[in-house]
């Protein structure tokens, strides 16, 4: 236990720029008490006396502002930054080296019992004010953003941002630019976040182009493979008109 408590002091200095010593993350962050009542109440809540567990939580919340119900199971090397109005229920899983910002609710969807609550793996972290909702799965190393509204899993290392959440996967922007380059159309002259239907669709759009080119140039790879030489066909230009493109979503 006390080898624990060390990491969780450890890992404020590791992630949070504004500490200075150890007496000040001992008595001045919430984050770390929070973790304290934690490991209290689930101990009691394992040892079958919810009652007290409860209780224990409880003014774990009045002390800090920081509600984390004793039966959800926390990993080493959890940090809560600021922590104000942070929320875990009951059934939730946090793994190791996840941090949470201000805010945060890792909610149910449902009244039944059983697994209703997300499960965060090695190394997430969650922006200010995020809501993750439901018994699902945000992978290794996945970020949501601020105020996302998270409703189905993340898969590892991607970012989840939007209401309702829209997942951003590793190098999907950087495969947007590069189509739209290609294009001559200036897809990012608008911000790439933007809730905009107009926006979304020629996101769509690109994704579906980039997709197509990859499938394009295996199939013409394994076409030179097998000796079989192109008639120019797939060197022709086509008669796209990127400036009429651009115009139309000024």
């Amino acid at each position: 236990m006390f080898e624990g408590i060390r990491e969780d002091i450890r890992c404020v200095f590791d992630r949070d720029p504004a500490a200075r010593t150890t007496w000040e993350v001992i008595t001045c962050y919430p984050g770390f008490h929070a973790r304290l009542f934690h490991r209290a109440a689930h101990r009691l809540w394992s040892l079958r006396l919810k009652w007290l567990a409860r209780f224990v939580s409880h003014l774990g919340r009045l002390v800090t502002g920081i509600e984390i119900h004793p039966g959800a199971r926390i990993g080493r090397r959890f940090f809560i930054d600021h922590g104000m109005g942070v929320v875990i229920g009951e059934t939730a899983e946090i793994r190791d080296d996840v941090t949470l910002y201000h805010g945060v609710t890792l909610g149910g969807t449902t009244w039944n019992k059983g697994k209703r609550h997300p499960t965060l793996d090695d190394n997430v972290v969650v922006g200010a004010g995020a809501k993750i909702l439901g018994p699902i799965h945000i992978g290794v190393g996945a970020k949501v953003g601020s105020n996302a509204v998270v409703v189905r899993d993340v898969p590892a290392r991607a970012t989840a941002v939007g209401i309702p959440a829209r997942i951003v996967e590793p190098g999907r922007d950087e495969e947007r630019q590069r189509a739209a380059e290609r294009l001559g159309f200036s897809a990012y002259g608008i911000s790439s976040d933007m809730n905009d239907p107009t926006v979304k669709a020629i996101h769509a759009l690109l994704d579906h182009m980039v997709n197509i080119d990859a499938r394009i140039e295996a199939i013409l790879a394994r076409l030179e493979q097998a000796g079989i030489a192109g008639d120019g066909e797939s060197t022709k230009k086509d008669d796209f008109d990127a400036n009429y493109l651009n115009r139309i979503v000024d």
